[in-house]
């Protein structure tokens, strides 16, 4: 039961924060994050151009990559699998490099950019190792970096959840922005390599 409502909380903050993009296609997109922002890069078409590419393809990640976590998906539809699986390597790596790219000109200095190009280069990283591991056969060392890979994917998530908190507590947009910049994918590494570990164990015990 506990299993189960996990995995359906998962999805339902994947899928929320997967569709979180179109917010910007309804809407004046002044709002958030992009209120702070200068006019001048607001009309840059490079940074734009940055931008649009890492929450479009950002989304698409996300909405893919957390189904590819259910052993069932795997086991019934090995083909639906892998089409989801190449959808995400190329969605995340777009939005990683995309994300590296427009995190120089993140919002709240130095600080808050080293944040988010470390998580771009890690995503990016991780998303092209996996990728590098299943063409080889490694499935076993493919699904442990895929997990390393979703960890930070699912950064976009934790932003979301951490940012309120953070804002309230230290009363000051900022500040929370530099803290969030790291504390939105630090710790999802962290459970990534516990997950894995626990993986290692389980096999270890069956073999």
């Amino acid at each position: 039961m506990i299993k189960k409502t996990i995995w359906i909380l998962f999805g339902f903050l994947a899928v929320s924060i997967g569709l979180y993009p179109a917010i910007y296609f309804i809407v004046d997109r002044n709002f958030g994050l992009l209120s702070t922002k200068s006019e001048a890069l607001l009309t840059d078409l490079l940074w734009n151009t940055g931008f649009y590419t890492h929450i479009i393809f950002g989304g698409l990640a996300m909405l893919t990559g957390w189904l590819q976590f259910s052993p069932r998906l795997r086991r019934t539809h090995l083909s639906l699998h892998r089409g989801l699986g190449k959808i995400y390597v190329v969605s995340a790596l777009l939005s990683g490099f995309a994300g590296i790219g427009i995190g120089t000109q993140a919002t709240g200095g130095l600080t808050a950019a080293l944040g988010f190009m470390s998580l771009g280069i890690v995503w990016v990283y991780t998303t092209f190792t996996a990728y590098r591991h299943i063409r080889a056969g490694r499935v076993t060392a493919h699904q442990k970096m895929m997990t390393y890979s979703y960890a930070a994917c699912f950064g976009a998530v934790m932003l979301r959840l951490w940012m309120p908190l953070l804002v309230t507590l230290s009363g000051d947009f900022i500040t929370a922005y530099r803290i969030v910049a790291w504390l939105c994918w630090v710790p999802n590494v962290g459970v990534a390599w516990w997950v894995n570990r626990r993986m290692h164990d389980t096999n270890m015990q069956l073999g």
